[in-house]
């Protein structure tokens, strides 16, 4: 059995000063909410093993933050590739990861984390929030093995319910 986490970046701060989107900070509401899905997720979990982060830099603060609220110690990678993916990309990295990894989470961006978890789990997500997060659960015994359409969207959890 493997596990996909698919985390939306929290709200962004579009009167920041930023010279280019990739560079965009979280608002405060952005920096709450990440922190508040950190430590739920602690508390429901699965945890991740591995994290692959967008580089953008609301992503890695969103990343940052819940790590650190939530107590998680998994590795993070950062990579360019997420920021303006298409879901056929973030399938690529899930499929790359590694054997003895039961729980895989991707830190990114719309509107390719919704239509992922659409993918991956033939279910509908609706409307996928800023600091979102969705759990995919695959009946594979390899991550070579996840295909779009394999996997059950176990929760769907939005940080204005918590």
């Amino acid at each position: 059995m493997k596990t996909v986490l698919l985390f939306r970046h929290g709200k962004s701060d579009w009167n920041a000063p930023y010279s280019h989107d990739h560079e965009r900070p979280l608002a405060a509401r952005g920096r709450k909410a990440s922190e508040a899905m950190g430590r739920w997720l602690a508390t429901q979990g699965p945890l991740p093993d591995q994290i692959i982060c967008s580089t953008a830099k609301r992503a890695r603060q969103t990343c940052l933050r819940a790590a650190k609220a939530g107590g998680w110690d998994a590795p993070i990678t950062y990579d360019r590739s997420l920021y303006g993916a298409m879901p056929e990309t973030l399938l690529n990295h899930i499929r790359a990861q590694p054997h003895d990894a039961a729980c895989v989470m991707l830190v990114g961006h719309q509107p390719t984390w919704s239509a992922t978890a659409a993918l991956l789990s033939n279910a509908p997500t609706g409307h996928f929030p800023t600091a979102t997060m969705a759990c995919i659960v695959i009946p594979a015994a390899s991550w070579v093995e996840v295909a779009f359409g394999s996997g059950r969207l176990a929760w769907l959890q939005r940080p204005k319910e918590l």
